[in-house]
């Protein structure tokens, strides 16, 4: 699995994310390209190399018109994310960013994220900076983001709010559960734009994972240290020799017996889109023999309490049960073929770089069904045998590696064509 270990050794913020991304290979036309899908005028991405304590990396500064900017909301930062026509992966990802940017915000301040107005946040150079650090990752074809322990400075840093504390209120909430380290410098090693890249992208936090490394790439940060100011981005192959990937997980269940059925497929929907692994509901007998629901989410260590007041807010259950468990999962990846019928997703599920199971995402089976008026079991078909054809013409397209919560969707291959850059679909 293409894996990117973010070597946080000084820090880690918007900008310095971004260059690392581009000095690793993103191309900076390419990414340009995408970034001017946005509705925001008067910006330029400035690239240059630059130096740090005599080690060289990528700046990659935004260029912003003087004076000042206006002070968005969530809302308006999703609005401009839907309305950009960027890549479905990238404005899903990127909207997960802020979404989490502002519920640290809002539990800092004692107000609703809705409510939160982003001030150095919501200006349109740390919206490039974002956005842009989640494009780069859609070209580079990153499956698996890690990081190291992140280094905590101390003083004071300057904002819209005034005088604040080292490390900022918000970026302290946005790296709860992440290893940090005590770093003996006055000033801001982590941004609270890095600090929600990480919190939001990384599935894993500690020493570089095992690795077939392939890449390298600086990005420099503007502040001076007594060591390099770089932040290191190193992207290889991780794959797995054993039989499956154990990790961490959180499990969070309640049992409802007084809402609206209608609504249950809403909550599974809104739960899995603000970071949960699954969701899925179970039926049961409940108190006084009353027929129940139980709610049971997996979620990543890091996020289970922005999902336990999601839960307690859409569902109106007055207590969550939470466990802490280890879950072993095998390697998967989404193959797009074609058919007949047109062109379908497939999930690949390997165990040891074998191929243990093919299955045709069933929506896509469903609406070419109804399109041509067949059978949804004749498309599935069609759609795995195709699967299983294009696996065996170019195997090596799907190495065996660890899973990430999106899988990857690489484009079927033959012996005549082959789509091997790594990248995913949309752009």
């Amino acid at each position: 699995m293409r894996t990117l270990y973010w070597d946080c050794f000084a820090g880690i913020s918007g900008d310095m994310a971004l260059g690392s991304l581009i000095d690793a290979g993103a191309d900076p036309e390419r990414l340009r390209k995408l970034l001017a899908r946005l509705p925001l005028n008067g910006w330029q991405l400035e690239i240059r190399e630059d130096k740090k304590n005599g080690f060289r990396g990528v700046q990659a500064g935004v260029r912003v018109p003087a004076g000042g900017q206006p002070h968005r909301r969530l809302a308006d930062i999703e609005r401009i994310l839907a309305t950009g026509d960027l890549p479905e992966w990238v404005a899903q990802t990127a909207a997960r960013v802020f979404r989490r940017l502002a519920a640290a915000e809002a539990r800092v301040h004692g107000t609703s994220p809705a409510q939160i107005h982003f001030h150095e946040v919501g200006a349109v150079d740390a919206i490039i900076e974002i956005v842009g650090s989640v494009a780069a990752l859609h070209l580079l074809g990153i499956e698996r983001i890690q990081v190291s322990p992140l280094p905590l400075g101390r003083g004071f840093v300057r904002c819209a709010h005034g005088l604040l504390p080292v490390p900022a209120p918000a970026v302290l909430e946005l790296l709860r559960g992440l290893p940090t380290a005590p770093a003996p410098v006055d000033g801001e090693l982590v941004t609270p734009t890095g600090a929600a890249l990480v919190a939001t992208l990384a599935e894993a936090a500690g020493p570089i994972p095992d690795m077939r490394i392939d890449r390298i790439g600086y990005g420099v940060g503007s502040a001076v240290f007594p060591f390099p100011n770089l932040l290191r981005a190193i992207i290889g192959e991780v794959s797995s020799t054993t039989a499956a990937i154990r990790e961490k997980v959180t499990v969070l269940e309640t049992v409802l017996d007084d809402v609206n059925p209608e609504h249950y497929p809403f909550y599974l929907e809104r739960l899995r889109a603000r970071g949960a692994l699954d969701a899925y509901l179970t039926p049961l007998t409940a108190k006084k023999g009353r027929p129940g629901i139980k709610l049971t989410v997996l979620s990543p260590e890091h996020v289970w309490r922005d999902l336990v007041k999601d839960i307690i807010l859409e569902t109106g259950t007055l207590g969550v049960r939470v466990r802490h468990e280890d879950r072993v999962t095998v390697a998967r990846e989404i193959l797009r073929v074609d058919t007949a019928y047109g062109p379908v997703r497939v999930k690949i599920a390997r165990l040891d770089g074998v191929v243990v199971r093919l299955k045709a995402e069933y929506e896509d089976c469903r609406e070419l069904a109804l399109r041509h008026g067949v059978p949804v079991r004749v498309v599935t078909f069609a759609a795995e045998k195709a699967a299983a054809e294009s696996i065996a013409a170019c195997p090596r397209e799907f190495p065996a590696g660890q899973r990430r919560p999106n899988p990857p969707v690489r484009e079927a291959c033959s012996p005549l064509s082959s789509s091997g850059n790594g990248e995913r679909s949309g752009d």
